[in-house]
This record gives C-alpha cells, sequence and structure tokens, in this order.
C-alpha cells in the first residue's frame, strides 16, 4: 500500500461531505482514541479516549458547526512525573464560509474554504479542540480532598524545598530588599 494512500485514509474517517446535503441540520459523531494522536507531531498526548459531537447547521451561505467534545487524556504530572487521566469537556462553535480568506478577516473561529470544495476535514479542528481543552498545569486530580501525587516522588521532592529556617537566613544574608518585600506583601 502506498504510504499516501494511509495518510489520506487515516483523515477521511473524519470528512464530512456538505456539497448534497439538505439545509438544516445534521449530526456526526467521531471516536478519538491513541490511534488519532500518532499522527500529530510532537503531541501533548499519546493515549485518551474522546466522543466528538458535531452538529452542523448547513445554510446556503455558510456552515455552522457546533461541536461537544467529552472524555480523557492521559497526561504527565507536573509534580510528580507519573501519567494521569484527566477528563476533558468542551462545548464550542465554528462556522464555515466559502471564498479567498485572504479576502476576509473575521477571528479564530472561522474556516474559509474554496467554493469548489465538497468535503469538510475535521481532523486537525478535532486535534486543535482537544489540546486546547486541557488545562495549562497538568496535576492528578485531588480525590476526596486528598492530592494524588505519587507519595514517593512527593517525599523525594519534599527533601529539596526550602525549610522555613533556611529561608529566614536567606532573608536575613541580603537585607537591601526587605523594602521591595514588604512592597510585595503590601500588594
Amino acid at each position: 500500500m502506498h504510504p499516501l494512500f494511509r495518510i489520506v485514509s487515516w483523515k477521511s474517517k473524519y470528512d464530512i461531505e456538505f456539497k448534497g446535503l439538505k439545509e438544516g441540520l445534521h449530526d456526526y459523531e467521531f471516536d478519538i482514541e491513541n490511534k488519532f494522536f500518532e499522527h500529530f507531531d510532537e503531541s501533548l498526548v499519546e493515549a485518551g479516549e474522546v466522543r466528538v459531537k458535531v452538529q452542523l447547521e448547513k445554510r446556503s451561505a455558510f456552515l455552522k458547526l457546533k461541536f461537544e467534545f467529552d472524555g480523557w487524556v492521559e497526561l504527565t504530572c507536573d509534580r510528580c512525573l507519573e501519567p494521569y487521566k484527566q477528563d476533558i469537556e468542551l462545548d464550542t462553535e465554528m462556522f464555515v464560509k466559502f471564498g479567498l480568506e485572504s479576502e476576509f478577516d473575521e477571528g479564530d473561529n472561522v474556516i474559509w474554504v474554496l467554493p469548489d470544495e465538497h468535503v469538510l476535514n475535521l481532523a486537525q479542528v478535532i486535534y486543535e479542540f482537544t489540546m486546547l481543552s486541557i488545562p495549562l498545569k497538568h496535576v492528578h486530580p485531588n480525590k476526596k480532598g486528598e492530592n494524588s501525587c505519587d507519595s514517593e516522588m512527593m517525599a523525594e521532592l519534599d527533601k529539596y524545598r526550602y525549610t522555613d529556617t533556611e529561608e529566614k537566613e536567606e532573608d536575613e544574608i541580603d537585607p537591601r530588599w526587605a523594602a521591595l518585600k514588604n512592597l510585595k506583601n503590601n500588594n
């Protein structure tokens, strides 16, 4: 099998042919799994299961896409470096307009396609929205009010933190900064 054919075939699962559709609402569902993330270079995510529901509203001059993301992705915890499952949920929408992109600038939630196009591939859009639904800080979720990070790693990290006495000694070493520190504390 030709390598180009394999590349096209995995993406075609995320195609929506809109040219022959009647005006109105049309529903689609996509299941995103581990293999999906393998196709994106340097992806933050290697594993996950996300269900993406897409409602396409076709109008004569544009398409409106409403996305609902629900599932999880596996991330590495910033604190203890252990993998964990991060729940993700996102509701967003996007517009598809016909013409040349360079003619107009209408923001980030608009995709421009050529008037003679008949298929819309959502693979890149789904990937980007999945990445946007991930919080900036990757930490294990708290279970019953307690940190669920790897306790051995957290104990090891605690060895390298400053103690209160070390911080006080550091403050006494350079008193020139005391006035600035007071300004910081007042804010």
